[in-house]
């Protein structure tokens, strides 16, 4: 489907005006601030709480500030001459981290109500708030077979525990001030994103950057065997990097969704059998699967339902699967390999 003619960053902002990005330490904050970067803007505001080392992407000419966004204070300092926000900082991962740190992950709703408020008494012409397909309701999950999320089947709310909740209350926040303050808001949730310069390792990885490196160390090491969490009949889709910071820009200038919920991720299902098929053909390898029933494995399918981005932007979310993981796989294998030399590496 052929885009429409949307408003960009580019074509709305001047190149010297203030952006800033909350969590650009992490995996999609650091792709969206070299994507700005790249479309010439020379004030790019970076923070995370992460020390600079252990940032996922260190991009030249940005500024980066390392502070813990659920502080007051930290946020109306990074606030100051903003012209647009995009917060995605939050504490989260892949289901092992959401299911295990739900305390964790429900106060990251103290970054969001600091950052709007700053962001609101700055001045700011625009705020994004990166929200989750976790926020829609799990009884509508429990099947791998189960229908593709529309908008609307966030409510009756009965989101995923934890990390689901935050996100669906901090979507509230972004839709009052709107309606109560006049703040233009859009807020996007994100289907399971994936790519190079992601966590790959440490119990945080999403399944993409989970199985490409089981796959590498099976390779590796000679091993035979891939542990699968689940049964590997759940289902999902997966959005490739390229695609996300491509729609979040799409998203925040599209004056048809300010304060209004929208699906970012790819409509394309996989079960993770099928998504470790394709890592091992990838591979070059074919492994033995061992089921791991008792680990953390979400609901039982989740994909995404794209009428209304197609509608509203004339767009969606296209790098084909297969291509998206074999880029992830090639960087995961070198990170994997400079690992072994003693090098520095994202975890």
């Amino acid at each position: 489907m052929a885009a429409k003619d949307n408003a960009r960053a580019a074509s709305v902002l001047g190149k010297d005006d203030l952006i800033v990005i909350g969590g650009a330490g992490g995996f999609i904050g650091g792709a969206l601030a070299r994507y700005f970067q790249e479309q010439g803007f020379t004030r790019i505001r970076a923070v995370d709480k992460k020390p600079l080392p252990e940032w996922y992407q260190r991009v030249p000419g940005v500024e980066c500030l390392c502070l813990d966004l659920s502080n007051e204070k930290n946020c109306r300092r990074v606030c100051e001459g903003v012209v647009e926000v995009y917060n995605l900082a939050a504490d989260m991962g892949g289901m092992g981290f959401i299911e295990r740190f739900r305390i964790e992950c429900l106060r990251s709703i103290l970054i969001n109500t600091h950052m709007i408020e700053a962001a609101y008494r700055a001045g700011a012409q625009r705020y994004f708030f990166s929200s989750s397909a976790c926020a829609y309701n799990v009884e509508l999950q429990k099947r791998p077979d189960a229908a593709a999320l529309k908008e609307s089947d966030a409510y009756p709310a009965m989101a995923e525990r934890g990390y689901g909740w935050e996100k669906l209350v901090s979507e509230m926040f972004c839709q009052e001030y709107w309606a109560e303050r006049g703040l233009e808001t859009h807020i996007a949730r994100f289907h399971n994103v994936y790519g190079p310069c992601g966590t790959w390792d440490g119990g945080r990885e999403k399944a993409p950057a989970a199985i490409c490196r089981k796959v590498i160390e099976a390779r590796d090491t000679g091993a035979r065997d891939i542990t699968i969490w689940g049964d590997g009949r759940q289902t999902r889709s997966f959005m490739y990097i390229d695609d996300c910071t491509q729609g979040i820009d799409m998203i925040m200038h599209c004056d048809a969704l300010i304060a209004t919920p929208i699906n970012l991720g790819s409509s394309f299902l996989v079960s993770i059998n099928e998504l470790v098929s394709l890592a091992e053909e990838i591979g070059g390898i074919e492994l033995n699967r061992r089921y791991d029933l008792g680990a953390p494995q979400g609901v039982g399918g989740r994909n995404s339902d794209n009428t209304f981005i197609r509608q509203v932007l004339g767009w969606e979310p296209s790098t084909p699967l297969k291509e998206g993981l074999r880029r992830t796989y090639a960087w995961i294998e070198q990170q994997y390999r400079d690992r072994k030399a003693g090098k520095r590496t994202i975890s």
